[in-house]
Formats: C-alpha cells, sequence, structure tokens
C-alpha cells in the first residue's frame, strides 16, 4: 500500500527503516504495490534537463540516482526508491511528450523503428550509505503505423506523461512487433526484478519472515 503524504510515516513491517518511492507516478506507485510491503511516496524536486551530449541510458541512470538522493537528503533513516525512463532513438532521447502534438512527432519518429527503453533504478539510504543505480534494457520494435493509428491511439489513451508516449499496459501494445527485455516489468516504468536486488543489497529481504 502506498500513501501520496509522508507524515505520519509507516514502519516497513519487515524493519523499523522505512520505504519510500521518490516519485508520484501512478504506473511505479502500482508496480510497486505488487511486492506487498508498505511504503510511502515522495515527489523529488530534480531538475530533469538533459546535459549536453549525454548519452540516454546515461540521461536515465542520473536522474534515478538523483532522485532517491534528493528524498533521502529529507529522510536520511529510510530505504529510498528512484526510477527513471528515457526511450532512445538511435542515441537521441525521447522523455514524456507533455502535449498532443509533441506525442504524434514522437510516435510518427519511431514508426518502423527500434526504440531502447532505458529504464533506470536507484535504492539509497542516507543513514548506511548505501547508493546504487541499475539498468533495464528494453528493446521495442514499432509498427509501421499510418497517421491515422497514431491518432486513434492517442486519444484513447493520452499517453502524455509516458516516455516515448508508449503505454504499453494498455492500448499501446498495438503499436509495437515485438519486445526484447530481460525484466518484464521495466517498460512499463519500474523494472520489479533489479528492484528486489537492488533492496536486498540495501539489507531489505522481501522474502524474509515479518
Amino acid at each position: 500500500m502506498s500513501t501520496d503524504k509522508l507524515d505520519p510515516v509507516t514502519p516497513n513491517h519487515f524493519t523499523q527503516r522505512t520505504l519510500i518511492l521518490g516519485s508520484t507516478s501512478r504506473y511505479r506507485r502500482e508496480l510497486l504495490e505488487r511486492l506487498r510491503i508498505p511504503f510511502n511516496t515522495v515527489s523529488p524536486e530534480v531538475d530533469e534537463t538533459p546535459q549536453a551530449g549525454e548519452a540516454p541510458q546515461d540521461l536515465a541512470c542520473r536522474l534515478a540516482l538523483a532522485k532517491a538522493r534528493a528524498v533521502a537528503a529529507l529522510h536520511p533513516q529510510a530505504w529510498v526508491i528512484g526510477s527513471d525512463q528515457v526511450a532512445d532513438l538511435h542515441g537521441q532521447p525521447l522523455g514524456k511528450p507533455g502535449t498532443h502534438e509533441r506525442a504524434v512527432a514522437q510516435l510518427q519518429a519511431m514508426r518502423g523503428q527500434t526504440v531502447v527503453f532505458q529504464t533506470a533504478v536507484a535504492v539509497v539510504c542516507q543513514d548506511t550509505g548505501f547508493a546504487e543505480v541499475d539498468l533495464a534494457q528494453v528493446r521495442v520494435q514499432f509498427r509501421q503505423l499510418s497517421d491515422a493509428q497514431i491518432e486513434q491511439y492517442l486519444r484513447a489513451e493520452t499517453p502524455y506523461d509516458c516516455a516515448g508516449s508508449a503505454k504499453s499496459e494498455g492500448l499501446g501494445i498495438a503499436l509495437l512487433e515485438r519486445i526484447d527485455n530481460d525484466d518484464p516489468t521495466a517498460l512499463v516504468g519500474l523494472p520489479l526484478i533489479r528492484t528486489c536486488s537492488l533492496l536486498q543489497r540495501a539489507g531489505l529481504d522481501l522474502l524474509s519472515k515479518p
């Protein structure tokens, strides 16, 4: 379960240390809820502007770690999860479109192309000095979409808060011909296999007895 407000904090039932998701994304919140552990959500205050010449995978990793560190600075005894996703079109980063016009342009550029969704996750605990980041790469082959199909999809899903305008857990799956990855939740926005591994290394074993 999760809450949008951190105060009062509910200790994790495995330990007295709390778990915080450094994101207000409903997609990441819903994914983390699958692990059946209590957590809170906090919106990280991080500038997401890419640096000059920054590769998409480096951008995703930098922002995931920056988000986790920003929240951990305010809650030093908690485990904090940060995550970021960047669509990588031949080395060019595509973020959240924000508007219909930008979403159309993104999907027109991606049709018939292979796009790598770079999804990074970081776990930070300032109290223990733990700070690690991992990256899940998802290779996606887009169909050769017509302008009419792109419009139909965008009107149905309005995925303007999704990297690359691709909401694969909904009608966006119809945009795709193939998905290649080793972490099935990564495309949605939070790679749970890597998240579990990072949490275990940080000291939270999700399969231990409460």
